[in-house]
């Protein structure tokens, strides 16, 4: 297993458009009803930093629970952060805060996520 540490963190930004909008109702089979992001999306930027950068590549998603504070807007910058708050190398699970923040500075979505690393390479 890898050396993890407690507060090891990794963030990402991003700005979700109209077309992102348009590509994911298009996808999901929904008419697109707001300017506003849908949770899904959001989600994805946590999955995306465990996938490829912490953990990193291999690791397996366990279970994720998210809490919705505020909508996040198409057009405004949204960053996902992921940080280790425990480490257990016995049963080689990693758990993560997850947390969501607009440009305004205000938590969008908050978190936590269980990811097993025993594949991460």
């Amino acid at each position: 297993m890898k050396n993890f540490q407690l507060g090891q963190t990794a963030t990402t930004q991003r700005t979700f458009t109209s077309a992102d909008l348009a590509e994911y109702a298009a996808l999901a089979g929904i008419v697109p009803k707001t300017d506003r992001v849908p949770a899904p999306l959001l989600g994805g930027l946590f999955s995306y930093l465990l996938g490829t950068q912490l953990p990193g590549r291999g690791t397996n998603y366990l279970k994720q629970h998210l809490q919705f504070l505020a909508p996040a807007f198409i057009g405004e910058e949204i960053t996902a952060t992921v940080e280790i708050v425990r480490v257990r190398p016995e049963k080689e699970l990693v758990n993560l805060r997850t947390t969501c923040i607009n440009a305004r500075g205000e938590i969008v979505c908050q978190g936590e996520a269980l990811v097993l690393v025993k594949d991460v390479e």
